[in-house]
């Protein structure tokens, strides 16, 4: 009785010690656009962002694809997108003035941090190709958008692999 008792202890104190606090999945959404209470972002403190409209049509390298798909949970950019890491890695190579974003994103299956992370790794192995074929590190950017804006909207694997992605965003 008394072993059937402390093996009973032993396993709870293992399920308790890998218990993570963080809750990803209870994360309140609170709304901070400014927009209740009659304030408009000037009590925050914090100054309004300008966002250039023509940042993301910036021009880049003519004729090369600027998209970079992903399998499912992976990271890993793929050997057919070798020829548009080259075409873009010659570009910025030529034109050191120009600079890069690298915008990762992820479909909407998994958590808000899950996907942010996975997008970050995204971008980083992009940033990653590029840098290994010459291309200075402080031209590129590396960013991550997560789930936070998909190129297609609903579900299905047609969907999510369109959404598993890393895109190239030349800025002036």
């Amino acid at each position: 009785m008394l072993k059937r008792t402390i093996y009973s202890l032993a396993i709870v104190a293992l399920i308790a010690g890998c218990s993570s606090g963080t809750k990803l999945n209870d994360t309140p959404v609170t709304d901070r656009s400014g927009t209740a209470g009659g304030q408009q972002g000037s009590a925050s403190g914090v100054a309004p962002v300008t966002i250039d409209p023509n940042a993301g049509t910036a021009q880049g390298p003519v004729g090369i694809e600027r998209i970079v798909y992903f399998d499912y949970d992976s990271y890993t950019v793929k050997p057919e997108f070798q020829s548009l890491i080259d075409g873009h890695a010659r570009f910025l190579k030529a034109n050191p003035q120009r600079r890069v974003s690298i915008e990762g994103h992820t479909d909407e299956r998994g958590g808000r941090e899950y996907n942010l992370a996975l997008g970050q790794k995204r971008s980083e192995a992009v940033r990653r190709a590029l840098t290994l074929l010459g291309v200075n590190d402080a031209q590129i950017e590396a960013v991550s958008f997560g789930k936070e804006k998909p190129a297609a909207q609903g579900s299905g694997e047609d969907v999510w692999a369109q959404n598993r992605r890393a895109e190239l965003r030349y800025t002036r």
